[in-house]
């Protein structure tokens, strides 16, 4: 149940805010449906870079190296030195070793392919105990890769739902991760994950928000913050 503080925490609140931004931002389709180890590494890439860093920095990994056993053997700085585009290379390169080490030490092969099998708490539990993978990488691979229901926070969810009154405002990436993926009702949390990303790019920005231009703006607890008053006087 909702509070005051938390006035669209409830799933018709979300069915709601759903249906409007579908009507303003056209169809809720994840961006992609790729391989899931593909994905996997990708979203790595991703991690404190823009998607066009990620994507330049995972073409010339796969120029580079066409198979994920070459990427294995070679040493860390020469791969690093590849992914350099992406941003934070020294820390992703030996991350990125070190997790197709282990997929291909589990699996015997490197593929992720076993996961389509298995339940989405399986997966997810087995996407996180990979090195250094955490609730959002798994939720982008379960949604975008394995056509799962899932919510990936990132940080233009994160700061959405704080605004709109979802989450709570002092809630860690973490924290909002169990709760949206407990209050988002079925069938909803990829879109609405597709969503809010496009809301936070387009409209809810970091710092300042556009307000008068939101779709939502008379359910957001935010908005009075931002918008002007109706009776200052315009210079």
């Amino acid at each position: 149940m909702s509070t005051p503080e938390l006035p669209n925490a409830t799933p018709r609140r979300l069915r709601a805010i759903h249906a409007r931004l579908a009507k303003a931002l056209g169809p809720l389709e994840p961006p992609r449906a790729t391989d899931p180890l593909d994905e996997l590494i990708l979203t790595v890439l991703s991690q404190h870079t823009s998607d066009l860093n990620a994507e330049r920095a995972y073409g010339e990994l796969r120029a580079a190296y066409p198979t994920w056993q070459e990427v294995v053997d070679s040493p860390s700085p020469a791969v690093a030195d590849v992914i350099r585009s992406g941003g934070l290379a020294n820390t992703k390169a030996p991350r990125i070793q070190a997790i197709l080490r282990e997929v291909g030490e589990r699996e015997g092969a490197f593929s992720l392919d076993r996961l389509r099998q298995l339940s989405d708490e399986d997966a997810r539990t087995y996407l996180t105990s990979l090195p250094g993978i955490g609730p959002k990488t798994a939720a982008v691979v379960l949604s975008f890769a394995l056509g799962r229901d899932a919510m990936p926070v990132d940080t233009h969810v994160h700061r959405v739902t704080k605004r709109l009154g979802i989450i709570p405002p002092t809630a860690s990436a973490e924290r909002a991760d169990l709760l949206l993926h407990d209050l988002i009702p079925n069938g909803l949390r990829t879109p609405l994950h597709v969503a809010f990303i496009r809301l936070g790019r387009q409209i809810c920005k970091a710092p300042t928000p556009r307000c008068a231009v939101c779709p939502l703006v008379d359910l957001c607890p935010t908005a009075p913050r931002y918008l002007p008053s109706r009776g200052r006087r315009r210079g």
